[in-house]
């Protein structure tokens, strides 16, 4: 299928998505970002609805009657220092555009743009630009505010780049396609001592080492293994000096899991098991686990929808039907627990020299501008065909 994206529209998306790169910022205090957004689409005669979840921006295009669908892109970035010295380089020191969510409203603006001054679709688009997906449930919000009350959609779909998978393939699955997410945070209290007269006191370190070791049995030994499930402890914090045993330890981590049995199975363990291990130890240990992101499902007639639109655009051999679920976690879940939809992956090529989400030295790959503003485009032609019965 020819490319629908001209060349003068996608070095347009590269200046967005180079001035996205450029001013990044993180959960809920995305204002320039969100502005910037906004006027871009009252530029191309798109009507628009802000403050939803805060700083989330929607874009209404109407063609007449029809089904109504919603396309949806990030407007945060992370709390990350750019090492790369890019001329577009993020100039708010400590956060970065390390997801490629720059692209990805780059790449939504390109496709509102482009369908605005089409005629090759009947109904309406709403493109939805959502605050605060890393971490802090901005499509939650979003959607208790009142997204699909105000701005109806039949059905949404979202896209995310994907280093790992080949520059002009998609992958896509039904059913889970991301994990949950969950927090834990264990505060360990012992009795801080000398540390040359360790038998004076209780040490909370060494229960806190412990318990570490002990968190990796509930994926081990207590979920079945056809069940995918991760226990991670990412932060230890404990001590002020060198010859002194502190009374406080904290761990905190994240769980991942896709059955909603699981993930009950999981936080009763890690209490249980944090008991029995301070109790070992004569200390105390309290748990406070939060629940974030549910797993982000996959609705299998959207995914055929998606499917027929993305294998007719890349070819069938270029589009992967049988990837692995990511352990990452995704807030589009929370859309997809309201309205049908589906959540594809872009691939954005090889993951060398910190070409990874997350990374310090991540950027964009700019071939994807009209590869993903193309794949909106056709999908939105797709879904609302401007045949009539």
């Amino acid at each position: 299928m020819p490319n629908q994206i001209p060349d003068e529209l996608t070095a347009t998306m590269r200046g967005w998505r180079h001035r996205l790169h450029a001013m990044p910022e993180t959960a809920f205090e995305e204002a320039e970002t969100s502005a910037y957004v906004a006027g871009l689409l009252e530029s191309f005669g798109i009507e628009v609805n802000r403050g939803l979840g805060g700083t989330g921006v929607v874009g209404t295009l109407r063609k007449d009657d029809g089904p109504v669908i919603g396309l949806r892109a990030e407007l945060d970035a992370l709390d990350i220092e750019e090492v790369r010295d890019l001329p577009y380089k993020s100039r708010n020191r400590g956060k970065m555009h390390a997801c490629g969510h720059d692209g990805h409203m780059a790449m939504l603006l390109g496709a509102a743009r482009h369908l605005a001054g089409s005629d090759s679709f009947r109904g309406t688009v709403r493109f939805i630009f959502q605050p605060a997906e890393e971490n802090e449930g901005g499509g939650l919000r979003m959607v208790e505010d009142g997204l699909f009350e105000q701005c109806p959609v039949d059905r949404v779909y979202g896209m995310h780049n994907w280093p790992g998978i080949a520059v002009g393939r998609m992958a896509l699955r039904p059913g889970p396609v991301m994990a949950a997410s969950d927090m834990f945070e264990i505060l360990v209290t012992g009795q801080g001592t000398h540390a040359g007269m360790p038998h004076m006191g209780s040490d909370a370190i060494v229960t806190a080492s412990a318990l570490v070791g002990a968190l990796q049995t509930i994926p081990s030994r207590m979920i079945h293994p056809a069940d995918p499930s991760v226990v991670s402890v990412t932060q230890i914090h404990g001590g002020h000096t060198w010859n002194g045993v502190p009374a406080e330890v904290v761990l905190r981590g994240t769980v991942r899991s896709f059955d909603a049995g699981v993930r009950d199975t999981i936080e009763a363990a890690m209490s249980r098991i944090a008991a029995g291990v301070a109790a070992t130890h004569g200390v105390s240990a309290v748990v406070t686990y939060d629940r974030r992101y549910p797993a982000t499902v996959n609705h299998p007639d959207a995914v055929a929808r998606v499917e027929a639109v993305a294998g007719a655009m890349f070819g069938d051999r270029n589009l992967v039907t049988d990837a692995l679920p990511s352990m990452g976690a995704e807030d589009f879940s929370y859309m997809l627990q309201h309205r049908p939809g589906c959540l594809t992956w872009l691939g954005a090529g090889p993951t060398e020299n910190g070409h990874v989400l997350h990374n310090e030295h991540y950027d964009f790959n700019d071939a994807l501008l009209p590869l993903g503003a193309g794949f909106w485009v056709r999908l939105v032609q797709a879904e609302l065909s401007a045949r009539r019965p």
